[in-house]
């Protein structure tokens, strides 16, 4: 078995599926990006960690895009904006994060969408994209996924794709600037895609 299997900056992955494309972001993804997450901003509050004061800046985006490109190259982390196929535009972001070798063989999966994407299957279709991904090419055994118990949206997506909600988080991660409780999700290899 394979204990390391980080790809090259040649390899990087371009996933389809159903009307969705994933791919690692790039430099001119910038003002598409900015312009999705600042209109999204008040929608996402709720659902993640505070923001830097310059997170939308281009400096704090190019910073962004070397850690990404970091932990690619290091097997730790594989960040992938999500298109639609037809119209090219972004749509969102899925983040493949605390990749674990040895005995565990597992990932933490973690995504966002724009408010005004939010609800018509896109990020389901990701998921359901970048499973196989996982699975095969990164050649793990584990995904697996939190959610706050409010988070309904999040909560109907991993179970329609095929998580098993496993337990119970206290105080799990800060987000918005409470260290809030949250549900645990995870998908195994032997689990099957739904």
């Amino acid at each position: 078995m394979a204990f390391l299997r980080a790809l090259s900056d040649e390899q990087e992955p371009v996933l389809r599926g159903e009307g969705v494309t994933l791919r690692p972001p790039a430099g001119g993804d910038f003002e598409e990006w900015s312009d999705l997450r600042g209109r999204s901003r008040a929608f996402l509050k709720p659902w993640e960690p505070i923001w830097p004061a310059d997170d939308l800046t281009r400096s704090a985006f190019r910073r962004r895009l070397r850690r990404y490109a970091d932990e690619r190259r290091s097997d730790s982390a594989y960040c992938f904006f999500v298109f639609g196929s037809e119209s090219s535009l972004l749509l969102g972001g899925l983040t493949l994060s605390n990749i674990r070798r040895g005995v565990a063989q597992s990932c933490t999966l973690g995504y966002w969408m724009g408010e005004q994407f939010a609800g018509k299957g896109h990020m389901t279709a990701a998921v359901r994209a970048v499973v196989p991904f996982v699975f095969d090419r990164l050649a793990l055994r584990r995904i697996e996924a939190a959610c706050l118990p409010t988070n309904t949206a999040s909560i109907r997506l991993l179970e329609k794709v095929g998580f098993v909600r496993e337990g119970y988080a206290r105080q799990y991660l800060c987000i918005d600037g409470i260290w809030q409780d949250h549900l645990l999700f995870a998908l195994l290899r032997d689990d099957g895609l739904r």
